[in-house]
């Protein structure tokens, strides 16, 4: 269980820190294939409408989590974060985001995401 633990506390950071990278390479391997992404707009992405949303680049930057819950439920994990970052404005916010794991063939993936707070 501590090793699952650690794993995606590793993969929720790599996540964060794809976004503020625009890693779309990173997130290519970490998605699932059903992954789903709710925008704090109320707007939902596929996978494919995600990885062109963030191949478009960052809208903010010292983007950073803490506050970071990951509660494991087997071959399901949900994690729940704070999310602080800096507008283009540079305006600080503060949100919160859950994701949604699946271990799939022994490999975790992400197979949902929803941030509340303002877009990222």
């Amino acid at each position: 269980m501590q090793k699952d633990i650690e794993t995606l506390t590793t993969l929720n950071h790599d996540f964060v820190k794809s976004v503020q990278g625009a890693d779309v390479k990173r997130f290519d391997e970490i998605l699932a294939k059903d992954f789903l992404f709710t925008n704090p707009d109320g707007s939902l992405y596929n996978r494919a409408e995600f990885l062109d949303l963030i191949g478009k680049g960052a809208r903010n930057s010292e983007l950073r989590e803490d506050q970071v819950n990951v509660r494991l439920f087997g071959d399901f994990a949900i994690i729940h974060a704070r999310i602080q970052y800096r507008s283009k404005a540079g305006i600080e916010h503060i949100g919160r985001y859950t994701d949604d794991w699946a271990r799939r063939d022994g490999k975790w993936l992400c197979v949902s995401a929803h941030t509340s707070g303002e877009d990222l």
